[in-house]
């Protein structure tokens, strides 16, 4: 499973507090994933995490 944060981020930081395996906060305020990869055992905070973004910022594409 992969996870990617586009354009929409507000920077409101939901993602990265669900799922802070999966997410982080960047110097410039807006979130991004970790890695190219979920890590095992944190699917579904990726997908907690998409669907709670207010913004629709998460793409999880699923292998």
């Amino acid at each position: 499973m992969k996870a990617n944060v586009n354009d929409n981020c507000i920077g409101c930081g939901m993602c990265a507090s669900i799922g802070p395996e999966v997410f982080e906060m960047t110097d410039d305020g807006v979130a991004r994933a970790i890695g190219s990869e979920v890590p095992n055992g944190s699917e579904s905070q990726a997908i907690e995490a998409r669907d709670e973004c207010p913004v629709s910022a998460i793409d999880i594409e699923e292998d």
